[in-house]
């Protein structure tokens, strides 16, 4: 079945989704889909998705640089300190979304990212361990989780993490290059399925 797809200024075919605003063209061909062993932007990326829930990932990458300089670009022991202070000073904050209980989870998903890194290394190990298997996914963009993401998910709660549920974490997945759900003929699924192949896990 042929997967719809949104026509580039440039003549390419992309995933459809792009056609929502210009601004997601550059995060599409740049970093969506494309594999990330790095722990700083992996729990970025995750504590983002985590604040998308119940909004658009429109209204995240437009605050996405606000959310950077609140958090200390994301370095896990400068978050992991962050004291009620901070919490109140987040909450004033317009440039993110004022959302206490998410706020506090970015805090606490640090601490307990600091704990999987004293047990594994790195976070990526971590993160890349759960690589959805072939067998699990459908055609491209035609689900919203996998049994590696509900197992995750699962996992990652049992360890104390906030606001990590499986469409959450399928989203992580698929942002992080976990699995490739550029659609067919879209302009990004071979480079990417490519550097998937080269990429040596973590």
């Amino acid at each position: 079945m042929s997967q719809p797809l949104a026509l580039g200024p440039d003549g390419q075919s992309r995933c459809a989704w792009v056609a929502q605003t210009g601004a997601f063209i550059p995060y599409h061909d740049e970093e969506w889909g494309w594999p990330v062993t790095d722990d700083r932007h992996l729990f970025e990326k995750l504590c983002l998705e985590s604040f998308q829930s119940g909004l658009s990932w429109r209204t995240i990458l437009a605050k996405r640089e606000n959310f950077r300089s609140a958090f200390y670009n994301f370095d896990l022991a400068a978050v992991a300190q962050m004291t009620e202070a901070d919490i109140a000073r987040l909450l004033g904050d317009p440039g993110i979304i004022r959302h206490r209980g998410k706020i506090e989870a970015v805090i606490n998903n640090a601490a307990r990212a600091q704990e999987i890194v004293a047990e594994r290394g790195t976070l990526a190990a971590y993160v890349w361990s759960w690589e959805p298997k072939p067998e699990e996914l459908g055609a491209p963009q035609s689900q919203t989780t996998s049994a590696s993401a509900i197992a995750m998910s699962k996992d990652l709660k049992k360890r104390g993490w906030k606001f990590v549920g499986p469409t959450t974490v399928f989203a992580f997945m698929q942002s992080m290059g976990l699995l490739n759900d550029h659609a067919e003929g879209c302009c990004l699924r071979a480079p990417v399925e490519a550097a998937r192949r080269a990429l040596i896990r973590p």
